[in-house]
């Protein structure tokens, strides 16, 4: 393995992006997934908020995301209802919130620090921009293993608690993001049922 590289994203990775993208979420809809034409309007939109890990020319990291405002009264929404067209097109430069779009590390280069590396480089645009903090909705992929048990949100609370590991949502806790509750209908997905955890981490540096 070569040394890793991070960048912003580029239209020339768009490809290469989309190619990481559909490998590592085989169970969901892919037409809800990131297309490379998602990925050149990011890199038209707001390439700053988007960041790519190569090893060689291979893409096998990825994090992404737009400025937008949030309701938490109303916290319930889809990945494709917020953020618009190209899943950027409701990027707002002078919105409080850094809204993470996606983030990805192929499974063959994790536990290389990856994606601690994409978090951190994530938290330091907020910091920049001087944002409130990052707001997600966080896969569950080790959902499909307790649904038949119990819901959705008992399986997040539970995660959240350290009763049980989640190969995502614990790597996220772990790097300082608070579960806020569940979404319903997030994303089309077959082994998570469409449920996600609605996840933030507040910038600590946050002038307002």
């Amino acid at each position: 393995m070569s040394e890793l590289r991070y960048q912003n994203i580029s239209e020339e990775l768009a490809p290469r992006c989309r190619s990481l993208e559909l490998f590592s979420f085989p169970h969901a809809n892919p037409e809800e997934l990131i297309s490379e034409e998602d990925f050149r309007a990011y890199s038209r939109v707001f390439p700053e908020g988007f960041f790519v890990c190569l090893d060689g020319e291979e893409v096998v990291g990825q994090a992404g995301g737009i400025f937008l405002d949030f309701d938490f009264d109303h916290p319930q929404h889809t990945i494709v209802g917020i953020t618009g067209e190209n899943q950027c097109g409701n990027h707002d430069p002078e919105a409080a919130w850094y809204y993470g779009t996606d983030i990805v590390v192929h499974p063959e280069h994790r536990r290389r620090g990856i994606g601690r590396k994409l978090y951190e480089l994530r938290k330091g645009v907020v910091r920049t921009y001087n944002k409130r903090g990052i707001i997600a909705g966080g896969h569950i992929p080790d959902f499909v293993n307790h649904k038949q048990q119990m819901s959705a949100a008992e399986y997040v609370e539970r995660v959240a608690a350290g009763e049980l590991y989640d190969a995502t949502l614990t790597f996220q806790i772990e790097n300082g993001f608070e579960v806020r509750g569940v979404l319903e209908n997030y994303i089309e997905d077959a082994e998570t049922d469409g449920w996600s955890a609605l996840i933030v981490w507040e910038n600590p540096d946050h002038r307002p």
